[in-house]
């Protein structure tokens, strides 16, 4: 949309609309007045009375810009537009203003049935819009009504409050370039060993303090061992070089049955019971 011009040319379409798709016979005129300026009669009357911004779309990010590759552009500023919808009639001296409901009523039928104002009745300039023009009926408290129609010579008369957003005004901020996308993410070379190691027995299981213990397994060869006597760290970085390996008990170890721990390259953990005996 063009910022100098899309909110008249919404309120154009909106004229469009009624114009092509009221029923009533004869036509009325509809116009694009404040409520206190003087026009023909019978007629409907759009007044946009208020302009405030989206409060949804306030904080878009930037987007890509279709017609130029690699470029990001600002965000549209994104508006909402308040009209009253108000009909003129002259009063019937024994229905009084019947035909001014009249008016009205058809004209409420048009907006609810085209909750979006269709391509075929936007004003020349917006058809290549982003967005659709939504219409919808917005409550204003008699209050507030009041005051508004305070403002003007007009005395007040019947008429019913719409909204129609998003209305997305182009802004002139310089385009940002895209930053540029990761076409290639590197993974790691993390590889476990394709033989790890083991330990699967040990011998013996008991005997006098001072025994050496031999520990036999498989993928040892290049590996350290650290080995746990009843919770005491007895050998720490042995280094293997074969599928079995020994380790001898300290001598002053009494009598009982105490655990044996087997690390390996914090690759393999494995616990034995070993009994000292007299």
């Amino acid at each position: 949309m063009s910022a100098a011009t899309a909110i008249g040319l919404v309120s154009a379409s909106l004229r469009g609309l009624l114009l092509h798709e009221l029923k009533l016979t004869p036509l009325p005129e509809v116009t694009i007045l404040a409520p206190d300026e003087t026009a023909g009669s019978p007629r409907l009357n759009l007044f946009l009375y208020r302009v405030t911004e989206h409060p949804f779309l306030r904080n878009q990010d930037w987007t890509a810009d279709p017609r130029r590759a690699g470029q990001l552009v600002a965000p549209p500023l994104s508006l909402t537009l308040s009209y009253l919808l108000t009909p003129y009639a002259p009063n019937d001296p024994v229905t009084g203003n019947a035909i001014a409901h009249q008016l009205l009523g058809d004209a409420m039928r048009v907006f609810y049935e085209h909750s979006e104002i269709p391509a075929e009745h936007l004003a020349q300039g917006l058809g290549g819009a982003r967005e659709k023009l939504r219409i919808i009926g917005d409550t204003v408290d008699p209050e507030s009504l009041g005051r508004l129609w305070s403002t003007f010579t007009e005395p007040f008369r019947l008429s019913v409050a719409y909204q129609v957003s998003p209305v997305q005004l182009d802004v002139s901020t310089a385009p940002l370039p895209r930053p540029r996308r990761v076409h290639r993410v590197g993974v790691p070379d993390v590889r476990a060993p394709l033989d790890p190691p083991s330990v699967a027995t040990m011998s013996p299981a008991g005997g006098p303090a001072g025994t050496t213990l031999t520990f036999t397994g498989s993928h040892l060869a290049g590996r350290v061992a650290q080995v746990w006597v009843g919770g005491h760290h007895s050998h720490q970085d042995l280094p293997l070089t074969g599928d079995a390996f020994t380790v001898a008990l300290a001598d002053d170890l009494a009598p009982g049955l105490y655990e044996v721990r087997v690390e390996v390259s914090a690759l393999f953990r494995r616990v034995f019971l070993f009994e000292v005996r007299p």
